[in-house]
C-alpha cells in the first residue's frame, strides 16, 4: 500500500520530468454539457497496442447550484512501461501538470490509473 505523504524528489528523475511535461501534447476527443475528454502525448511513452496517445484524461463536472463546480478528474494511462514503481514520481509530475493544464483553478477529486502508480487525490483551490 502507498504512503499517504510520498516524497516526490528524486533528483536523477528531474530532467526526465522536465523534458516529459515540455514535450506533453493533448487533443480533445470529445466534450458534452457535462464532460470532456481528452488524449495525452508524450515524448517517449505511448499506447503499445496502437503507438498512439499514453492516456486520455476524463473531465466530468458536477455543478452544485448556478455558481459551485466541483470537477471529477480521471487520468488512465495506457503505457505499461508507467505502471513501474521507479517512475511513480514522473507519473505523479505529469498528472499535476494535466490537472494545471486542463482543470486549472477548480476544486477537483482526481484519480490516476497507473498500475501499480495509481492514486487519487484532492485538489482545493
Amino acid at each position: 500500500m502507498k504512503e499517504k505523504v510520498t516524497s516526490l524528489n528524486h533528483p536523477e528523475l528531474e530532467e526526465k520530468i522536465a523534458r516529459e511535461l515540455a514535450g506533453m501534447t493533448f487533443t480533445k476527443n470529445f466534450r458534452s454539457h457535462t464532460a470532456e475528454e481528452w488524449y495525452v502525448f508524450l515524448p517517449s511513452y505511448s499506447d503499445p497496442e496502437t503507438t498512439g496517445a499514453v492516456g486520455k484524461v476524463i473531465i466530468h463536472y458536477d455543478l452544485l447550484g448556478n455558481r459551485d463546480i466541483f470537477i471529477n478528474t480521471t487520468i488512465i494511462f495506457d503505457d505499461p512501461t508507467l505502471y513501474e514503481p521507479s517512475v511513480y514520481p514522473l507519473v505523479y509530475a505529469i498528472a499535476d501538470e494535466l490537472v494545471n493544464r486542463l482543470v486549472g483553478f477548480a476544486n477537483t477529486l482526481l484519480s490516476v490509473h497507473a498500475g501499480a502508480n495509481s492514486f487519487q487525490a484532492e485538489y482545493v483551490r
